[in-house]
């Protein structure tokens, strides 16, 4: 009983999490035009596989607990299988994943000098100016 009783608080406190902190927003630097996107979009350009909107994807590492949400609700595949398709990618020469970063500061600071960049952020973060959200997992 006591192993049951510890198991449930456990997965109380693992599980018990605010809306806000699982909403992703996807951001881009279109000081251009605006764009409207879907999730399977967001997908494609980050997995390689659009060329019809010119966005560069950046991603933040794969220790990071965002990237696992965003590969979790938006790519649908586990860190392992994503790593698994780039090494693919890479060795057939067909493509490069995407440039990654280690903090969401130094992910922002290059987005926002980058035009045409588009990254993944939790929807709690404030927006810098130059960004737009162009999708929400909300």
């Amino acid at each position: 009983m006591k192993s049951v009783t510890l198991l449930f608080l456990f997965s109380i406190i693992c599980f018990n999490t605010n809306a806000d902190d699982s909403t992703l927003i996807i951001v881009a630097n279109t000081k251009s035009a605006p764009i409207d996107i879907e999730k399977r979009q967001v997908r494609d350009i980050f997995m390689g596989n659009n060329s019809s909107i010119p966005l560069l994807p950046v991603a933040l590492s794969p220790k990071s607990p965002v990237r696992f949400l965003f590969n979790t609700k938006i790519v649908g595949l586990t860190e392992s299988r994503i790593q698994s398709y780039w090494a693919q990618m890479r060795f057939s020469g067909r493509n490069k994943p995407p440039q990654e970063f280690d903090s969401v500061d130094s992910l922002l600071a290059y987005v926002q000098n980058n035009e045409g960049t588009i990254t993944y952020l939790p929807s709690t973060m404030d927006i810098p100016d130059g960004l737009t959200v162009i999708y929400s997992t909300e």
